[in-house]
């Protein structure tokens, strides 16, 4: 910066205002100042700033699988509320890897980013308090803190499961599957409660079979529908709600396109999702839409309020409501 100064003839009080403060510098200084900067190719230190204000102008996002368009979906959110206050994004994905989640953490702890939004799959308690502790707010996504711990957006995923298995019982359906993996996933968890207290309320007349798929991607999604084509025809559920939809997906292929059981007229299938590739499948897909990029926007709100407020912040729990997407897969 003195350098950038004294190349400008001006004081280095004057190049700090153009990098931070532009509207106290004329418009012509402000631009003698902008061609030693560039004649110079400087770049100001970010990592220096931090360690002399203790934090910078970022948000650091992390997600935990960025294949999935949810979390996408939460990144354009959160990135348009930094944006709009002035900040920046960082995004890390951890392909739902815990260890890989810590380092990230340690990251962006390490940048002193001014806070840090976290969308998990397991339980984070060590990560969020370790964080916390080092002064570095944060806020969950998608996974509910123990009390206490953070502020936190989530979906209501048991509705979500609710909404599922109801729109199925609703059109007639009464034979069902919930083809599900991953119970230790807190979303996984709440949307099976969903799906059997919908079952539990239509009373005798539906059952309930739970087929664990071992996996969530379509390839999971083939080897279920494989397994279900083999059945005779009379053992086969006439619903399924689906836990992911890249693993209905796959369900389709195999009972449509492969073994000739015609989806919906055999089948209906419902997912829980609405990932963005639902409606362009084979069969386009009933599916549960999750608010991702409100939730983004939502998760922004708690944390710039948490800066604001400090000491005096108090906890919050945003629920945001999901809502069914009907589609070819599962009509009315």
């Amino acid at each position: 910066m003195q350098d950038v100064a004294k190349a400008a003839g001006v004081s280095l009080g004057t190049v700090s205002n153009v990098l931070n403060h532009p509207a106290k510098v004329s418009p012509v200084t402000a631009q003698r100042v902008r061609e030693a900067i560039s004649r110079l190719g400087f770049v100001r230190n970010d990592a220096a700033r931090s360690l002399a204000s203790g934090s910078n102008d970022s948000v650091g996002l992390v997600l935990a699988d960025i294949e999935n368009s949810l979390f996408i979906d939460m990144a354009h959110g959160a990135q348009e509320a930094a944006r709009a206050a002035g900040l920046n994004l960082l995004l890390a994905n951890t392909t739902c890897d815990m260890g890989l989640q810590d380092e990230y953490l340690d990251l962006f702890d390490e940048a002193r980013v001014t806070g840090v939004l976290l969308a998990p799959m397991e339980d984070s308690t060590d990560g969020i308090a370790r964080m916390r502790s080092h002064g570095r707010q944060i806020v969950l996504l998608n996974f509910a803190p123990k009390p206490g711990t953070c502020c936190s957006v989530l979906v209501n995923n048991e509705h979500v499961g609710y909404l599922a298995a109801r729109h199925l019982i609703d059109t007639g359906r009464t034979r069902l599957a919930y083809v599900v993996a991953h119970d230790d996933y807190q979303p996984v968890r709440d949307r099976r409660r969903g799906v059997r207290a919908a079952v539990e309320e239509a009373g005798a007349r539906v059952t309930l079979e739970e087929i664990d798929s071992g996996g969530l991607t379509t390839a999971h999604g083939h080897l279920v529908g494989k397994d279900l084509a083999r059945r005779k025809p009379g053992d086969l559920p006439d619903g399924l709600v689906v836990v992911a939809d890249e693993l209905a997906n796959g369900i389709i292929h195999e009972l449509h396109t492969v073994a000739g059981i015609g989806v919906p007229d055999q089948i209906a299938v419902v997912g829980c999702e609405n990932n963005r590739t639902a409606g362009s499948a084979a069969v386009p897909l009933t599916a549960v839409d999750l608010p991702g990029r409100a939730m983004g926007q939502e998760a922004m709100r708690l944390l710039m309020d948490e800066v604001a407020s400090g000491e005096q912040h108090r906890h919050a729990t945003v629920v945001l409501e999901p809502e069914l997407i009907i589609r070819t897969s599962a009509p009315r």
